[in-house]
């Protein structure tokens, strides 16, 4: 396999055997009809395309391309699957370094392209589909919050090639007028403005943190760990509701549980 595919790429193709891609979609959104667990399964990835349309989407960013094929996408299975007694896996692989900034993103819409996927996302978990999203690289910002964030479950690789959080570092560094090492020395007081795996881990977010070695160039037996936790993941996901609840059962989500309960009673 070619060392230059992103990670999330390489994770797709080894979870789906190499599977056949799904036709007629933008070169930047992968999709693959397979299966886990016996059970029919779609693996969706958003991946780089140098030939982007929109230069600004390049690099494997979620764009107007990439949130409009999502929402496509997820909205075909939920619509195929209306029927059915049993709904069909729904598996993002995570590894999305950005929406896509840019000036034509933001005049045709990118709000309203990246809504329509997390939209998506959300209908299908709510239609009773399992949705796990694999966070095997970068989920940064938007991006995130368009492919994988309103996953029932999510899980991810406890690896230093894994951030999740709402802007790169420099960014947040300008934004809030300090130096990126000012902002390491905050963030790790500060576990919501931490970059690392194991500090987003306390916020309750995640599901499962597995430890893949290498991510990058991986075995076998990593595959059937990942695989094996993936059919976990499902198995939590049709015996559990289907909200997000229990993200706020995190130790540093108390605050935000409590102002919940308290909001619930004045209201």
């Amino acid at each position: 396999m070619s060392q230059n595919i992103s990670r999330g790429e390489r994770w797709l193709s080894l979870l789906t055997n190499g599977g056949e891609r799904l036709s007629g979609l933008c070169p930047s959104v992968q999709v693959v009809d397979s299966s886990l667990g016996g059970l029919p399964a779609r693996f969706i990835a958003v991946v780089p395309d140098a030939s982007n349309h929109y230069p600004r989407a390049a690099g494997g960013e979620v764009g107007l391309l990439e949130g409009w094929t999502l929402a496509k996408v997820i909205s075909e299975t939920v619509a195929a699957d209306a029927e059915r007694a049993e709904k069909r896996v729904i598996v993002a692989v995570i590894d999305v370094p950005s929406q896509a900034y840019g000036r034509r993103e933001e005049a045709f819409g990118i709000h309203q392209a990246l809504a329509g996927a997390a939209g998506a996302y959300a209908n299908a978990r709510l239609a009773g589909h399992p949705v796990i999203g694999l966070i095997v690289g970068k989920a940064m910002s938007g991006a995130f919050l368009a492919h994988g964030y309103q996953a029932n479950q999510l899980i991810a690789f406890n690896d230093s090639g894994v951030m999740i959080h709402a802007m790169g570092k420099e960014s947040a560094a300008r934004i809030t007028l300090r130096s990126v090492e000012a902002l390491e020395k905050l963030a790790a007081t500060v576990p919501p403005m931490a970059y690392d795996i194991a500090n987003y881990q306390t916020l309750g977010l995640l599901d499962n943190l597995l430890d893949i070695p290498q991510p990058d160039q991986p075995t076998d037996h990593d595959r059937q760990v990942v695989t094996d936790a993936l059919i976990s993941a499902v198995s939590r996901a049709r015996s559990g509701d289907r909200t997000l609840r229990h993200r706020l059962r995190g130790d540093n989500r108390r605050s935000s549980a409590l102002v919940r309960e308290r909001m619930r009673a004045d209201w």
